[in-house]
């Protein structure tokens, strides 16, 4: 299995590279965001690797951070998701952008993909969202991942009923979910634990420019 190849850029096409590492030359799929980070042809390059075999293929998937070759890993366990429709979410939205749409259930968001539609945006999001855990969160985010779904009936009392209760309310005054989501998180962190329902959607419409 390849994990990592080190190389010089040997050309760029619309799906990948081509990396010569030591006078061989690699095929490497890649999403728009990697290519568009990679530098101009003759430079090195290093690249996280994800290889797929098959009977009558062997496919290498390269990607600038390891956070992205992992979002791919989890995106292609999916059903219905293969490679080409996972590197489609990696070009449309960054690892953070992924993880904040999964966490908020923004169905829409990952529905930008290119070959997505909101059935399988919506497979996505239900199937991602307990697996995902605290990859690629970004800094604020892991402490809110059980916060995104609203709290079920008689759950307990406490930081995660809060911030879904707010964001429910947020929601239903016609907010999309991953913004309502991070202003109630921006909210909470500047309030702290103590604070009540009423004084975190205020704090919240305040940090939304209401």
């Amino acid at each position: 299995m390849i994990a990592r190849l080190r190389g010089r850029l040997d050309g760029v096409s619309e799906t990948g590279c081509v990396l010569d590492v030591g006078g061989v030359g690699y095929l490497v799929y890649c999403s728009a965001r990697t290519l568009a980070a990679l530098p101009g042809e003759g430079e090195a390059v290093r690249l996280e690797i994800e290889t797929h075999v098959r009977e009558d293929h062997i496919h290498l998937y390269g990607f600038a951070e390891a956070a992205e070759r992992d979002w791919f890993k989890l995106l292609t366990g999916v059903q219905g998701v293969g490679a080409r429709v996972a590197l489609g979410i990696l070009s449309a939205l960054s690892p953070g952008e992924l993880a904040q749409a999964i966490v908020a259930q923004d169905k829409s968001m990952i529905a930008r993909a290119p070959g997505v539609g909101p059935k399988l945006a919506g497979r996505v999001c239900s199937e991602l969202k307990d697996r995902a855990g605290n990859l690629a969160l970004g800094p604020g985010l892991a402490a809110g991942t059980a916060a995104a779904v609203p709290a079920a009936a008689g759950a307990a009392a406490g930081p995660p009923a809060l911030a879904g209760d707010a964001l429910s309310a947020l929601v239903n005054l016609g907010y999309r979910r991953t913004e309502a989501f991070s202003a109630v998180q921006t909210t909470l962190a500047e309030l702290g634990d103590d604070a009540g329902l009423q004084d975190v959607i205020r704090g919240s419409l305040k940090a939304l420019g209401r």
